[in-house]
């Protein structure tokens, strides 16, 4: 009997945000599936207009199971875990000892194929790079949604978000931020129009 799969089903019990007043509740499956599509994204604009040259499946993959070692450790709050160099590294070697107790849940066969999206492989720190983006670029909406909702709780995350962001210096998060964030402050109505 292998628990990979069953424990994958469990993401959807992992809140964000835990240290903050939520108007709109966030798991790690929802957050996963956003991210993992935002990278997709990314990733092609990479391709596309940066000259890159990623796996943009893998990407994908990789979004989509960026924080599954959650499932055993919970979600750390950002300012907690990248506090200081000492506590993002402990955190770090955390989730790397997670990542592997979950991969142990996986027949032998099937290993290989998840090794990759679990752990930063020589030759893919683009890809990281991208996931990486992408996760901020889903908390950014995060805070965008909450704000749009009156929730002012979410006002310094934003900043602190964007700026983040800014610091990546990824031509392919400035081409996503022009081209597809201004869509994120519209209605359903404006969506359908566009």
């Amino acid at each position: 009997m292998h628990s990979f799969f069953a424990l994958m089903a469990r993401m959807k019990y992992i809140e964000r945000w835990a240290l903050m007043r939520n108007s709109m509740t966030e798991n790690i499956s929802e957050h996963s599936l956003e991210v993992a599509m935002i990278a997709h994204g990314l990733a092609i604009i990479s391709n596309e207009k940066c000259d890159g040259n990623v796996n943009v499946e893998r990407v994908a993959l990789m979004g989509l199971y960026h924080d599954a070692n959650e499932i055993i450790t919970g979600d750390m709050p950002t300012p907690i875990k990248y506090h200081d160099e000492n506590i993002k590294n402990a955190y770090k070697r955390i989730e790397d000892v997670a990542s592997h107790t979950m991969i142990d849940k996986l027949p032998e066969y099937m290993r290989k194929y998840y090794e990759p999206v679990f752990f930063h492989q020589k030759g893919m720190e683009k890809e990281w790079q991208l996931v990486k983006a992408a996760d901020k670029l889903s908390a950014l909406i995060k805070c965008m949604e909450e704000l749009r909702s009156g929730n002012k709780e979410f006002k310094t995350a934003k900043k602190m978000t964007k700026r983040t962001l800014k610091e990546m210096n990824l031509p392919e998060v400035e081409i996503f931020m022009e081209d597809f964030m201004p869509a994120y402050e519209l209605t359903l109505d404006e969506l359908q129009e566009q």
